[in-house]
């Protein structure tokens, strides 16, 4: 088991979850502004490093 492979898809998975509530937050304009822009950044940047975990972490046998 690649630990950072696990790690860089839990990293996406929250990314994207924090993506979306900001994204629901923003179109029922239930939260603040900023907070919804703390969430999305939080997010982008969860996202961004899941995806660069995934993809340069190589598979080991």
């Amino acid at each position: 088991m690649n630990v950072k492979r696990t790690f860089g898809t839990i990293l996406t998975i929250l990314g994207i979850i924090g993506l979306i509530w900001a994204g629901i937050g923003f179109v029922n304009h239930s939260i603040q502004m900023r907070e919804l822009i703390v969430v999305a950044i939080i997010g982008i940047i969860f996202f961004i490093s899941g995806i660069g975990l995934v993809r340069n972490t190589k598979d080991e046998a």
